[in-house]
């Protein structure tokens, strides 16, 4: 199939070569000149706009962008892909943002004759280098099964999560629960070895026992506990404490655009903003457990 993909940045590039890879033609789109320049390389078509890439060949087009707003104005925006595609082709956007600006997006593709899908991702860098990515889908069913072996050579676990708007819901909840669980970790390890305890011993008791989480068993904040982690690498590499900090605060905007309370949500956004405001937001999120250190740094 030919494919167009716009955004080409952490994610978006090795998504694409995945493609590439699974034997589909594609037309790339970028800011970055170097980006496109990567992939075409790799046997991409380069293209320099958006509205190029609605031109192209294309019978199904992906964006990966950083934000709402960029999501708009490629799809809204004078001279973006509504205002070239061709009517009836797909649309599946990877971007994160929040529910409401998806389902905005997608009703406006619906009213140009296009069928959309909202698709974040989960599984990082790595899961997008590896092609083992999870999709949360938000679309029509039927849209989905179309797009699913698409998204199959670029993910392992492909979740229909229901009507436009409801993969984003799917990916801010998710990462509510990530951050707040984050937190929740980072604390009892600190708490547990300041009283004297055994990283590792505390670890194996947590994870053994009600406490058990993905914070803990599988992505301990607490240095020298878990192998192969952030924590066992000075926190790079991973998920930026700035990108969780985004997510969060996707989920707050999105509380409040429905009056549902999130306490714990809120408090996580703070300590995050704190975290990269100190500086630290190249870091991996689970270095936040250094709020907790005396010296209050990495």
């Amino acid at each position: 199939m030919h494919i167009g993909f716009i955004g080409l940045g952490n994610m978006g590039a090795p998504m694409a070569r995945n493609l590439l890879k699974t034997g589909h033609r594609l037309s790339v789109c970028d800011l970055s000149a170097a980006a496109v320049a990567a992939l075409a390389e790799t046997g991409a078509s380069a293209c320099d706009s958006p509205a190029a890439v609605a031109r192209s060949e294309a019978e199904l087009i992906i964006t990966m962008l950083p934000a709402a707003a960029h999501v708009k104005a490629v799809y809204l925006g004078e001279g973006g892909l509504l205002d070239q595609v061709r009517p009836g082709l797909l649309l599946i956007d990877s971007s994160t943002i929040d529910p409401l600006s998806a389902r905005e997006v997608a009703a406006a593709a619906r009213a140009h004759g296009n069928p959309m899908l909202d698709a974040p991702v989960s599984g990082g860098t790595a899961g997008a280098a590896a092609g083992s990515l999870t999709f949360m889908v938000g679309g029509a069913a039927e849209d989905f099964e179309r797009a699913r072996p698409i998204l199959a050579a670029m993910g392992k676990n492909i979740v229909h999560c229901g009507d436009a708007g409801n993969g984003q819901v799917a990916k801010v909840a998710n990462n509510l629960l990530l951050g707040i669980s984050m937190i929740g970790a980072a604390e009892a390890m600190s708490l547990g070895v300041a009283l004297g305890m055994d990283a590792r011993v505390l670890a194996g008791v947590i994870n053994s026992s009600s406490g058990r989480c993905w914070s803990s068993d599988t992505y301990n904040p607490f240095p020298g506990v878990l192998d192969d982690v952030p924590a066992a690498r000075g926190y790079r590499g991973g998920f930026r404490s700035d990108l969780m900090l985004k997510d969060l605060g996707l989920a707050s905007e999105a509380a409040r655009q429905v009056g549902q309370p999130v306490f714990l949500g809120a408090l996580a956004q703070q300590l995050y903003q704190i975290f990269v405001a100190q500086g630290h937001e190249a870091l991996d999120f689970s270095a936040i457990i250094h709020l907790y250190n005396k010296d209050n740094h990495p």
